[in-house]
């Protein structure tokens, strides 16, 4: 959401960063409706003051016997006139929220400027993809292979984009996320959270993926959401709260799984365990002062970098240009990872620092020490990593020419010494 005292202190500022990210200004309408709003509620306050006088003088009057019909009379087109005015206040109200709601988070000064992923710059590689003396096959022919990844009964039971994996590799998916949990809360000092996996509207509103993204989710018959990402529930722990400066920053971490509909991505990764309804995600959320969030979003983005390096899995870093950046997010880096069954590197963790934007949805702000007034707390969140996306790599990485897969070497103790996945 965004601050209306900044768009009319800079609404030329405010439409060029719409511009950055293909939306029509806005500044215009938000001014006026804000000012129409203003309008009627300094009506409100002015007719208020007048019925207060009227019928402080109607007991006056009343209790020196003297009639007050005009009076009365008139406080009834005061109280008349006073509920049309909330009336009007109230769909003003919706109405302005409303716009708000439906416009994205600003670019930083720093993204690049782009129109999709064509626009994004890299930052930085890690690790060099192996030479392989045979042709590397992609995870779901090595899944398949190995008998331990069943996209046929997936569908039987649930239809397209879902997977049963079984054995070694579904043990392989619980190990990479228990591995991923010990990384961030022993190193990098996250706090390890197990939320809920449904959320009701609020909560949905306040990380950003209502209104406009609602069939991209899945929704329950009590009009609860199946969680996109931890990042809904470990974000809304702290929506409507005032926190202490000195709490600041929290970091928060869960595994869980996650539910998308997919929506807009027919004909898109049909195969495999890219893109489905349900995968697994080790999340990372932290809430910020304002002034450490540029630092605390450097040091999330390493704290995922670090899982991938552990895992000796190549990676590139990727800032995303300004039109592909989520909806929430005013800056964000990709982590994409080096697979050579398709020969091409694919994201496998977003880490973004969304400012205030959420926030202000939430009501979620922080007190200085000594100080009377609050601000709001900046949010980041990551992905440290997408579980599914990790195996996914594991496979294709550590792939051997008779189909099987060494496990790296920091897994091996969460696969009780297991060195070779093998069918």
């Amino acid at each position: 959401m965004h601050d209306l005292k900044t768009i009319r202190e800079a609404p030329d500022a405010f439409d060029r960063g719409l511009a950055r990210r293909s939306v029509a200004p806005a500044a215009d309408r938000l001014i006026q409706l804000d000012r129409d709003r203003r309008a009627v509620q300094t009506e409100l306050q002015s007719l208020q003051s007048e019925r207060n006088e009227a019928s402080r003088l109607i007991g006056q009057r009343k209790a020196k016997g003297e009639s007050a019909d005009d009076l009365v009379s008139r406080v009834g087109l005061i109280k008349d006139r006073m509920t049309e005015l909330d009336a009007q206040d109230r769909a003003l109200g919706e109405t302005l929220d409303a716009h708000l709601a439906a416009l994205p988070n600003l670019p930083a000064d720093e993204v690049p400027d782009g129109a999709d992923e064509h626009g994004n710059v890299e930052i930085r590689r890690w690790g060099e993809p192996r030479v392989l003396d045979f042709t590397p096959k992609q995870h779901f022919d090595l899944g398949e292979k190995l008998g331990l990844m069943d996209f046929g009964r997936a569908a039987k039971i649930a239809g397209a984009r879902f997977t049963v994996l079984s054995g070694a590799l579904a043990r392989l998916e619980r190990a990479l996320g228990a591995f991923m949990l010990d990384q961030q809360t022993q190193q990098f000092g996250y706090t390890e959270v197990s939320p809920p996996l449904l959320v009701n509207d609020q909560a949905v509103f306040g990380t950003g993926q209502l209104p406009k993204f609602a069939e991209d989710l899945f929704r329950t018959t009590d009009g609860r959401w199946l969680i996109p990402t931890a990042e809904v529930s470990l974000t809304n722990l702290v929506a409507d709260e005032i926190l202490d400066e000195a709490a600041l920053p929290l970091r928060l971490t869960a595994f869980t799984p996650c539910f998308r509909s997919e929506a807009g991505s027919a004909g898109r990764d049909t195969r495999g365990m890219i893109r489905q309804h349900q995968f697994s995600k080790v999340e990372l959320v932290s809430i910020a002062h304002p002034d450490q969030a540029v630092e605390e979003h450097e040091r999330m983005t390493n704290a995922a970098e670090t899982v991938l390096q552990r895992l000796g899995l190549p990676y590139r870093v990727m800032l995303l240009c300004a039109g592909d950046m989520g909806f929430t997010a005013r800056k964000t880096y990709d982590l994409e990872v080096w697979l050579p069954g398709q020969g091409a590197y694919r994201e496998i963790s977003s880490c973004s620092h969304c400012g205030d934007f959420q926030a202000r949805r939430m009501k979620a702000r922080f007190r200085s020490a000594g100080a009377k007034g609050t601000r709001f707390v900046h949010t980041l969140n990551g992905s440290g990593l997408a579980v599914g996306r990790t195996l996914v790599a594991v496979l294709e990485n550590y792939q051997q020419a008779d189909g099987s897969i060494l496990v790296p070497e920091v897994l091996r103790p969460y696969l009780g010494g297991l060195e070779v996945i093998r069918g």
